[in-house]
């Protein structure tokens, strides 16, 4: 009896390790959206980006834990919503996990805090911070929440049995939607669109963008193996290869794709092909075989690629392709779950059943985050202005909204020093 409480012991003590480490991997990423994010937009908007991600992380932490973690996580009513555990006290009994509900929430708080890191670059070099502050929280405190516990809380969802391992659906296609409606919003930046042609405004550091993107993929073997919730889990090692083998696959199909549609291997494409892989495969991760993670990470590049192209057939201005990366392969990795779960899919004998659930929750959810940011937003933009002026563009968000640039030099400096003089 003695060894098997020690051994208990040990075992949660180990799980509990592994749950904070991969915790820690994943908000290490927004590390990966400040640099990426950075790296994508002009230099004038760098310490905007940064800035908006400590917002997400200061913001989104403090009201996951004051009412979103409850919403998501707390005792079910009526396969909606939760309705316990606000500022982590009250009845959680239900979470019945050997280890303490405090690691459960550091792992899930890592999770909102990557969910509302998406929209950010897609309103990147527009969008007043003021309003960017009332939306983040908007979106940790009830958005994110009510959606993620019809999944992952024991709301209707994952009662029908929608397979989402670790958030194509849940955080990704929510979260990209959510994007794609910020992004129509608040319309594009100033001469994108200029005369109806699509004139290209260039990344300012694509070596920073890369390195934003390896951060980002390191932090998702901890996003990806860190949802088995378990160290002991024998499903860790398939996890992460899986993991590894569709954002390689998403790479180099967008590598291919721009060498022989465009003669030269695009960096900005082939950066956010690998992480449209790694979209792709976050919800079927402890589902598929090797085989088709690397289907699913290439098609997700193509289908990266297309939806980049339609974005500006549309007109709708994404400065870092949001939408592209986390929407659209969102939509494809989790009805790709449906096609290639081993023993549920349907081309593993398994029927029509599980792809017809994962369409509902998909469609559910991608329309829950497009309609509920776009009230959200509507109703902001009667407090403050959603969009920064004219003026304020031009100069750049960095002296406007921030007093500061990325790099002062003497004219930099000057640059900010005649704007305040105005202001």
């Amino acid at each position: 009896m003695v060894e098997m409480k020690q051994f208990t012991a040990l075992s949660t003590g180990v799980d509990t390790i592994w749950i904070v480490l991969t915790a820690a991997m994943i908000i290490l990423m927004e590390g990966g959206f400040a640099l990426l994010e950075a790296g994508f937009v002009r230099r004038k908007n760098s310490v905007s980006i940064i800035m908006k991600v400590f917002v997400d992380i200061a913001f989104g932490t403090l009201c996951f834990y004051a009412i979103g973690f409850a919403l998501m996580y707390g005792k079910d009513w009526s396969s909606f919503i939760g309705t316990s555990g606000f500022g982590m006290k009250g009845d959680l009994s239900h979470l019945a996990f050997p280890f303490s509900k405090e690691t459960f929430f550091m792992f899930q708080a890592a999770f909102v805090i990557a969910v509302i890191s998406i929209v950010s670059g897609a309103v990147a070099e527009r969008m007043q911070f003021r309003a960017y502050v009332l939306y983040a929280v908007v979106m940790t405190t009830v958005i994110y929440p009510i959606s993620g516990h019809w999944v992952w809380g024991g709301g209707w969802l994952g009662k029908m049995g929608m397979l989402d391992f670790a958030g194509s659906a849940v955080i990704h296609a929510m979260g990209g939607f959510s994007a794609l409606a910020a992004a129509q919003i608040l319309g594009p930046r100033l001469d994108k669109y200029r005369e109806g042609e699509n004139n290209v405004i260039t990344p300012s550091n694509i070596p920073l963008a890369s390195v934003g993107a390896f951060l980002l993929w390191f932090g998702w073997f901890g996003f990806n193996a860190g949802s088995t919730l378990s160290a002991s889990d024998v499903r860790i090692g398939h996890i992460a290869m899986v993991t590894m083998l569709a954002a390689s696959a998403g790479g180099a199909i967008t590598l291919l794709y721009t060498m022989f549609r465009y003669g030269r291997a695009d960096a900005p494409s082939v950066i956010n092909g690998s992480l449209a892989g790694l979209v792709g495969i976050t919800a079927g991760c402890a589902f598929v075989s090797a085989d088709a993670a690397i289907l699913i990470g290439a098609v997700c590049g193509l289908g990266m690629m297309a939806a980049t192209y339609m974005m500006d057939v549309w007109k709708i201005d994404d400065p870092v392709g949001a939408f592209p990366v986390h929407g659209v392969s969102g939509v494809i990795g989790t009805l790709a779950v449906g096609l290639f779960a081993r023993g549920k899919g349907v081309l593993y004998g398994g029927g029509w059943q599980l792809f017809g659930v994962q369409t509902l929750g998909l469609l559910v959810i991608c329309v829950w985050g497009y309609v509920c940011t776009w009230i959200a937003l509507k109703a902001i933009a009667r407090i403050v202005s959603l969009r920064v002026t004219e003026e304020e563009e031009r100069i750049g968000l960095d002296i406007s909204a921030h007093g500061a640039m990325a790099v002062n030099t003497e004219d930099t400096l000057t640059l900010g020093s005649e704007y305040k003089k105005r202001v």
